[in-house]
C-alpha cells in the first residue's frame, strides 16, 4: 500500500504535468519505443549462413536460432507462384504461367526464377490495383457519407484512380503522402499534374459525415476530428483523436496538441459535393479541375435536356414550390392527402437541388465541368480554442496551430494559410520516426499476413510491441534512404528466403511459437474478398481488365445511396476488377460483405478474417459463383472434348497444378453419375451440368480460396 507522502507526491507530479500541458509548455520526453529516432542496426551474424540469402533473412534467422527454432522447407514452385502473383497483383497464375515458372526453376533456380516473375508483376498495371486497394482500406475509402441519411459521393472514384496510378507509377511514398495532405498547395508541372494533386486531397474529404447535423460548429469539429483520426492512424499509427476530450490516457498526446492540429483542419474547407436534399443540412461544393480531365457520363437525370430547358424546368419547380408555400400559409394545404403532399414537396425540393447542381457544374457551352472531392485553404485561417471535454459550448484558451509536441517540431505555422503544407512536410520528414516505421510495417503485413507490429494502426502504448524491432528499423531506414520506393521495398521482401517458406506444420516450432511471430513458416491465408472474386472471374475467363471511367455511384448520380441498384457478379458489364465495384457505405456488394471487406467508415490497416456459414453458403448458392462455374465449364469444354482432359484442365485453372491420378478417378466417377441415379441414356444430356457442378466444387474448395 502506498504511503500518504507517496500519494501526495504522485498527485503533485500529475498536476504539474497537466498544468504544463495547459500552459503550452513542451510535453515531457516520452520513452515510447515508436517515438525514438530510427537508427539503422547492424545486420546480425547467423549460424546457418547458407540459408540466409538476404539481410532480411539474417534478422529473422537470428531470432529463430536464438529461440531454438528452424525454418521449414521451401514451398513447391507452383504454390510459390500462386502466392507471389496473388500478393503482387491479386490474381491467380494461368496454367501457362505455372508451367513456364516450373520449367524456369528446373533450368535455373527457385530464387532466380522468382526474381524474374516478381519484376514482371511489379511492372504490371495489376500491381497498382492490388496495392491501391490496400491503401484504400487505410484511407477509409467510400462513395457515400454513411451515417444517417447516407448521401452519395459521385466523385470519390477520382481519388481511387489517383491511388492506383500513384502505386503503378512508382511515386515515392513521401510524395504520395504530401499530396494527400496538401496537394493543392504544391507546385504542379502542368494541368494534368495539377488535377492529380487536387484529387489527392480527396484523402481528407472521403470520410464519413453526419450531414444531418444541424449545429454547424459541431459538424465542423466532427469533420476535423475525422480527418485527424485518418491522418493519425493512417500515416502516423497513433490514435490522436483520443485527445479530443482530454489528454490521451496512454500516449504522450496532450489535448492542446489535438487542438493544434484541429486548427489546421478548421482552416481548411472540405469539398465533398453533396446536394441540399431533404435531411442534408451540410451540403458542400466540389473543386473544379483543369479542362480536359475526364467527365464520366452519368445515368442520372434527363441528359437530353439543354441548359435552357433545365433552367426553364427549374423555374417551373421553384414556382410550384412558392405556390406550395402560399397554400400552406393560407391553410389550403389541409385539403387532400397530407402525406402525398409532403412526398411531392420533398421530391420537388430534391429535383430543384439536382438541377441547380447540374447547371452549376456546366460550362458556358452546357458541358459538365470536371470536378473532384478535395480540400482548399479558407481565406482566413484560424487557431482553434481548446474545448473542454470536447464540448462546442465550452471553448477555452486558443491553441496555436501546430503538430504533436512529442515529436520533432514542424516549421512555424504561416499566418495566411492553413498550415497543411507544413503539416505534410512534418509528416514526411526523415526525422519523423513514425511515418516510415508505420508504412514499412504495413508493407510487411500486406505480404506476410501480419505486421512486425501486429497492431498496424496503433504504434502507441496500447498497441503491440514489434516482434523484430531491429528489422523494423532496418527496413524503415532503408526505405527512407532509398527514396521512399514502395516497389523496391516489396521486391526486397518477396525475394527473401523467408517469403519462399512452405506452410508446413512443425510440432516443435509450433509449440514454441504458435502464432508464427518469428516467421518459421509461411502462414496459410484465405484470399480476401476482392482477390477471391477476381480469381473467380479470372479462371472462368470473364474478367474485364479495362478500368471503367467513373463508378456506379457516379452513374447513379447525386442524392441518396438508397437509389443505387447494384448486382455485381451477375451482370457481365460489371465484371471489372473488384476494386472498381461501388463502395457505398452500409451497402457493400454481397461478395465483399460476406468475405470481410471493410465498410469504409474507419481506417482499416488489418482486415478481420472470419469463418462463417454464410461464406460456405455463398460459395454453394450464389449466382456469381454459379456463373463462374458455368463459364469455367464452357472454357474447358471449348478447349477439348475429351472428358479426362476437361477434368485436368479445370484442375489446372482452379488449383494451379495437375490433378493426381486419384483425383482424376474421383472426378470421373462424379461426372459419370451426375446427378446420382441418372439413367445411362440421360447422362450425355446432363454432361454440361455435371461439368459445371464439378467446376463449382473446385472453385469452392479450400485449395482455391486459400494461399499456401
Amino acid at each position: 500500500m502506498f504511503s500518504a507522502a507517496v500519494m501526495r507526491t504522485t498527485c503533485l507530479i500529475v498536476c504539474l504535468l497537466r498544468l504544463a500541458a495547459v500552459s503550452g509548455q513542451a510535453a515531457p520526453k516520452s520513452d515510447l519505443w515508436s517515438l525514438q529516432p530510427v537508427v539503422r542496426p547492424s545486420v546480425p551474424a547467423v549460424k546457418n549462413g547458407a540459408w540466409a540469402e538476404t539481410e532480411i533473412d539474417r534478422f529473422l534467422l537470428a531470432r529463430l536460432e536464438q529461440g531454438g527454432l528452424h525454418p521449414v522447407e521451401d514451398a513447391a514452385p507452383r504454390d510459390l507462384l500462386r502466392r507471389v502473383k496473388s500478393d503482387l497483383t491479386g490474381l491467380p497464375p494461368t496454367p501457362d504461367e505455372a508451367d513456364a515458372f516450373e520449367a524456369a526453376v528446373k533450368s535455373t533456380s527457385l530464387s532466380a526464377a522468382l526474381a524474374v516473375v516478381v519484376d514482371r508483376y511489379l511492372d504490371s498495371p495489376r500491381f497498382g490495383e492490388r496495392w491501391g486497394r490496400h491503401w484504400l482500406d487505410v484511407a477509409r475509402y467510400g462513395e457515400s457519407t454513411g451515417k444517417g441519411i447516407n448521401i452519395l459521393f459521385p466523385q470519390a472514384w477520382r481519388y481511387r484512380d489517383y491511388v492506383v496510378d500513384s502505386f503503378n507509377s512508382g511515386k515515392p511514398v513521401d510524395q504520395f503522402f504530401r499530396e494527400q495532405i496538401a496537394g493543392d498547395l504544391l507546385p504542379a508541372n502542368d494541368d494534368a499534374d495539377r488535377a492529380a494533386k487536387v484529387v489527392a486531397t480527396g484523402f481528407l474529404a472521403i470520410g464519413t459525415k453526419s450531414v444531418a447535423e444541424r449545429d454547424r460548429l459541431q459538424f465542423l469539429l466532427d469533420l476535423a476530428d475525422e480527418q485527424i483520426d485518418a491522418l493519425g492512424q493512417g500515416m502516423l499509427g497513433l490514435t490522436v483523436s483520443c485527445a479530443r476530450c482530454h489528454d490521451h490516457k496512454t500516449d504522450p498526446i496532450p489535448q492542446k496538441d489535438y487542438y493544434a492540429l484541429a486548427g489546421i483542419f478548421r482552416s481548411t474547407e472540405t469539398c465533398y459535393g453533396t446536394l441540399a436534399v431533404v435531411g442534408n443540412t451540410q451540403p458542400s461544393r466540389l473543386l473544379d479541375l483543369p479542362a480536359g480531365e475526364v467527365v464520366p457520363t452519368s445515368a442520372s437525370g434527363r441528359r437530353d435536356e439543354t441548359p435552357e430547358q433545365m433552367r426553364a424546368r427549374l423555374t417551373d419547380l421553384r414556382d410550384q414550390q412558392r405556390a406550395d408555400f402560399v397554400r400552406s400559409r393560407s391553410g389550403e394545404d389541409g385539403k387532400g392527402n397530407g402525406q402525398d403532399q409532403l412526398r411531392a414537396a420533398i421530391f420537388r425540393r430534391s429535383q430543384i437541388a439536382t438541377l441547380e447542381a447540374r447547371l452549376e457544374s456546366m460550362d458556358e457551352f452546357g458541358r459538365p465541368r470536371p470536378q473532384a472531392m478535395g480540400v482548399a485553404d479558407r481565406a482566413n485561417p484560424i487557431d482553434s480554442p481548446l474545448f473542454e471535454r470536447g464540448d462546442p459550448a465550452k471553448p477555452g484558451a486558443v491553441v496555436p496551430r501546430g503538430t504533436l509536441s512529442a515529436l520533432p517540431a514542424a516549421a512555424a505555422m504561416p499566418g495566411k494559410s492553413s498550415g497543411r503544407l507544413e503539416l505534410a512536410d512534418w509528416v514526411t520528414s526523415p526525422q519523423n520516426p513514425l511515418t516510415s516505421r508505420v508504412f514499412v510495417n504495413r508493407v510487411w503485413h500486406w505480404i506476410f499476413g501480419q505486421g512486425l507490429v501486429t497492431s498496424v494502426d496503433n504504434f502507441g502504448t496500447t498497441g503491440a510491441r514489434p516482434s523484430h524491432p531491429e528489422l523494423l528499423d532496418f527496413l524503415a531506414s532503408r526505405f527512407v534512404d532509398g527514396g521512399w520506393d514502395l516497389k523496391k521495398t516489396v521486391r526486397e521482401i518477396v525475394l527473401s528466403h523467408a517469403y519462399r517458406l512452405a506452410v508446413t506444420h512443425d510440432e516443435t516450432d509450433f509449440a514454441a511459437d504458435p502464432d508464427n511471430t518469428l516467421v518459421w513458416r509461411m502462414s496459410s491465408r484465405r484470399l480476401d474478398a476482392e482477390s477471391l472474386r477476381d480469381a473467380l472471374l479470372s479462371v472462368s475467363g470473364q474478367l474485364n481488365f479495362d478500368r471503367p471511367t467513373g463508378s456506379l455511384a457516379a452513374a447513379t448520380g447525386d442524392g441518396f445511396a438508397g437509389q443505387a441498384v447494384i448486382r455485381p457478379g451477375v451482370d457481365p458489364a460489371l465484371n471489372h476488377r473488384s476494386l472498381y465495384l461501388p463502395a457505398i457505405r452500409d451497402q457493400l456488394p454481397e461478395s465483399m460483405d460476406v468475405f470481410d471487406a471493410p465498410g469504409g467508415s474507419l481506417c482499416t490497416g488489418a482486415r478481420e478474417s472470419t469463418t462463417t456459414a454464410t461464406q460456405a453458403l455463398y460459395l454453394l448458392n450464389s449466382a456469381a459463383l454459379q456463373s463462374a462455374a458455368d463459364a469455367l465449364a464452357h472454357r474447358v469444354s471449348s478447349a477439348t472434348s475429351v472428358p479426362d482432359d476437361q477434368i485436368a484442365l479445370a484442375w489446372r485453372f482452379a488449383c494451379n497444378r495437375p490433378a493426381t491420378a486419384a483425383e482424376l478417378a474421383s472426378a470421373r466417377l462424379f461426372l459419370d453419375d451426375f446427378p446420382a441415379g441418372t439413367p445411362e441414356k440421360s447422362r450425355a444430356t446432363s454432361r454440361p451440368a455435371a461439368l459445371s457442378a464439378f467446376c463449382q466444387a473446385l472453385l469452392a474448395s479450400a485449395e482455391f480460396t486459400q494461399l499456401r
